[in-house]
């Protein structure tokens, strides 16, 4: 048996060993030389095989002849053919979620509740794209009875491949929103191209769908779905019949949630009403019932659930000698997440001038970049805060085209001079909301934040 059929049996046989930075690297680990945007993992070859990989893969030739370091021509293609002979091994039950917002949470929340009970396997962080998805099947228990995979896309063609990889049974679609629409152009578009998770020729281990539709394009799906045969479609919106939110009821300080669930009432008592994390729970419950899971599971876990970092996450800091909070939605924004989050803010039962809004400009929505932020603040501009710090090149133009707004509109293009700001201006008690895409410096800003003291 040459070396590369020993890793090859190797990644099939066990689980969690593949990593793909030599940081994450433990004994008895494999690690991929991948060339990234700065270097080729090549440059951190030995530093994995002295923290102990038992293999390094990698595609460049320029290394110490090792017994340890694997070479093929193509990682890629190497990877997905044993991916394949690993997906086709497995005989859980195998649960694709894809949408463009709250994959990461939906997938944490379904995660943190089926792993109480049955060992499962999910992909880590947000593994959505081909090589996280890649990385996620060969990380898989084969042994584990659930596997939870994140789908993502940010181009045409990217869901059919990724789908025919994972060749999900059951499929989420958490909602069709304003993301990558440089490349999609419109939402529409967006809705045809994560179809693609349970059209059967892409997948044809599809069974059931679970979509929450309450826009126009989100009812494309439903369009496509009835056309597919052999597939369930469970609705959590308030069109369904068996799965749907029936009541909020505001109590003294906290809220009362009732569930409709299959014809049977179900309560949880939440301080705060945020509609994206009950919706993440009604697919949750809707999944329990579907497959005869205790759902009482559910209901006594909830409670012990807490937001992913970086996507609502609230943290409490000791900042310039005095007690904050911040609201940390920096992993990344849209539209429609942005003000959603705002909105989160507005309905937190504390005076608004306590309220500190911080937002950095929203990547990749194309042509209408400019329009959509100026949009953006005019909505927010209904209601005022204590501050409303903006970062980023679409903010700066809209705040000098904004006419005589409500709120004050702080701009700047330095990260340090928010720190600075908050320094002079924030007191005790103040939250402060911090909502930007992923690849900004308010991104950078918002962990050197959460780098102080937590109390």
């Amino acid at each position: 048996m040459n070396e590369l059929n020993k890793l090859e049996k190797y990644i099939i046989s066990r689980k969690d060993k593949i990593q793909i930075s030599s940081l994450d690297i433990k004994s008895g680990d494999i690690f991929l030389a991948l060339k990234g945007k700065r270097f080729h993992g090549n440059k951190f070859i030995n530093e994995a095989i002295n923290k102990g990989a038992r293999f390094c893969l990698t595609d460049k030739k320029n290394f110490k002849e090792n017994k340890k370091i694997l070479y093929v021509k193509n990682i890629y293609k190497y990877l997905i053919e044993i991916a394949k002979k690993k997906r086709n091994l497995y005989k859980g039950k195998v649960i694709g979620i894809t949408g463009s917002a709250g994959k990461t949470t939906l997938k944490e929340t379904l995660a943190f509740f089926l792993k109480k009970d049955h060992t499962i396997s999910y992909s880590k962080k947000s593994y959505n794209n081909q090589l996280g998805v890649l990385v996620s099947i060969l990380n898989l228990n084969l042994k584990s009875n659930f596997a939870i995979f994140e789908i993502g896309t940010n181009n045409f063609g990217e869901i059919k491949f990724l789908s025919n990889l994972v060749r999900p049974s059951e499929v989420f679609i958490t909602n069709i929103q304003s993301t990558h629409l440089e490349n999609f152009q419109s939402k529409n578009n967006i809705a045809k191209e994560k179809a693609d998770i349970f059209i059967s020729k892409h997948n044809n281990n599809r069974q059931k769908l679970y979509l929450n539709v309450s826009s126009k394009s989100e009812n494309i799906l439903i369009t496509k779905a009835k056309k597919e045969k052999n597939l369930k479609i469970i609705r959590i919106d308030n069109s369904s019949k068996k799965y749907f939110i029936k009541k909020i009821s505001p109590l003294e300080k906290v809220n009362r949630v009732t569930f409709s669930i299959n014809k049977k009432q179900i309560n949880i008592i939440t301080d705060t009403v945020v509609m994206h994390r009950l919706n993440n729970l009604l697919f949750c419950l809707a999944f329990y019932n579907e497959n005869s899971l205790n759902i009482k599971s559910v209901i006594n876990r909830f409670k012990f659930l807490k937001p992913v970092e970086g996507r609502g996450l609230v943290h409490k800091i000791s900042f310039n000698k005095k007690k904050i909070n911040i609201i940390d939605e920096s992993y990344n924004a849209n539209p429609d997440t942005m003000m959603q989050s705002v909105q989160n803010l507005k309905n937190i039962k504390v005076n608004n001038n306590k309220k500190i809004v911080i937002l950095g400009t929203m990547n990749e929505l194309g042509i209408n970049s400019y329009k959509i932020h100026y949009k953006l603040l005019k909505q927010l501009d209904d209601t005022t805060y204590k501050f409303v710090i903006l970062s980023g090149e679409f903010f700066e133009l809209s705040i000098k085209n904004f006419l005589n707004p409500n709120n004050e509109f702080i701009y700047f293009k330095n990260t340090n001079k928010i720190m600075r700001f908050l320094e002079e201006k924030v007191h005790n008690n103040d939250i402060i909301l911090i909502k930007c895409s992923n690849s900004t410096k308010l991104n950078k800003f918002a962990k050197k934040l959460l780098q102080k003291v937590s109390i």
